[in-house]
């Protein structure tokens, strides 16, 4: 197994090239939350790719053995769990901050869950379905992340706030790359949302659905809102380091969601992406905003949100006989 030094070295490599957003933000931790948060994300690009196929992201790869792929996720996570050597930098990163932070093989199982998700080829039917999946394959993380930003396990409500975070990000991903899944032959956008629209099953990217889509995509995004803006209140109880990185993520993140927002019809004509400088703005914002109390339209945007932490983890148990395994 790798030093603590080398480790740290290499999941600073693997955040810089698949996340600058998350990149940028993770540059205003202090030392050791900066390169715990970068080793906890090494571990989760690593699953992606392994269970994609691919290299930082990218292009989806082969599905042959994804079931193989899966179980060897879930085997090497359980070694990195177990304090032995894992064979791959990054989960051998994932043991080393879990020694340090408490963090648990539960939290890492209900993350690997949506992977699973996606290696069946999983389309969610309802919004709740769709809630569902990106607690498991981000707002999971964001619990993952608080605890090692120093939240205590057991402050629910402060860990609820940190799923959120999760689950923006994840609705305004999933909204940005509706014509990349479709190419990939995946869709994330609930069945019954389609029905509404009078969109068959596969057919949602023709031409003809555009302006459906669109309308589908900020339905979408308002949802990410509410949940960004509950993250938004959940910042306010962390350190000031911590609440400033937390507030940029936010910031660059919700800037995706309102960017699909405004480009409507032709937010899938190239990838909607936030520059290097609106980055930096963002994150001046961010400290001018952690500095100052939460503002009411948090609070009043926070409350738009239709399911909380309990209520995914209550689905997900709803759910584990048929998540596959």
């Amino acid at each position: 197994m790798e030093d603590r030094s080398s480790l740290v070295a290499t999941a600073r490599d693997s955040i810089r090239k698949g996340s600058k957003s998350f990149a940028a933000a993770s540059a205003l931790f202090d030392r050791a939350t900066r390169e715990r948060v970068w080793l906890l994300y090494a571990w989760c690009r690593r699953c992606d790719d392994l269970i994609d196929d691919q290299d930082h992201g990218g292009r989806l790869g082969s599905t042959k053995d994804v079931t193989q792929r899966l179980a060897e996720v879930r085997d090497r996570t359980a070694l990195a769990f177990a304090g032995m050597p894992a064979g791959d930098p990054a989960f051998d990163a994932l043991g080393l901050v879990a020694t340090e932070t408490g963090l648990t093989l539960d939290m890492a199982n209900a993350v690997i869950d949506g992977f699973a998700l996606d290696a069946a080829d999983w389309q969610p039917r309802s919004e709740a379905d769709l809630m569902r999946y990106c607690w498991h394959v981000a707002g999971a993380v964001g619990v993952m992340m608080a605890v090692v930003m120093g939240v205590s396990p057991t402050d629910e409500d402060t860990l609820d706030r940190a799923c959120d975070l999760g689950l923006a990000f994840q609705l305004a991903n999933i909204a940005r790359d509706f014509a990349e899944d479709d190419a990939a032959e995946r869709c994330y956008v609930p069945l019954e949302w389609l029905a509404e629209m009078d969109i068959p099953p596969g057919e949602q990217m023709k031409p003809i659905h555009r302006k459906a889509m669109a309308a589908l995509a900020q339905r979408m995004c308002r949802l990410a809102h509410a949940h960004e803006c509950s993250a938004r209140v959940g910042a306010g109880r962390l350190k000031p380091r911590q609440r400033w990185a937390i507030l940029a993520a936010a910031g660059i993140y919700g800037e995706i969601a309102r960017e699909v927002e405004r480009r409507g019809e032709r937010a899938w004509h190239s990838r909607t992406v936030v520059s290097n400088g609106r980055k930096l703005q963002w994150i001046a914002r961010a400290g001018l905003r952690a500095l100052r109390p939460v503002p009411r339209a948090c609070h009043e945007g926070a409350a738009a949100r239709r399911h909380t932490r309990r209520d995914l983890i209550a689905l997900a148990g709803e759910h584990r006989w048929t998540t596959p395994r």
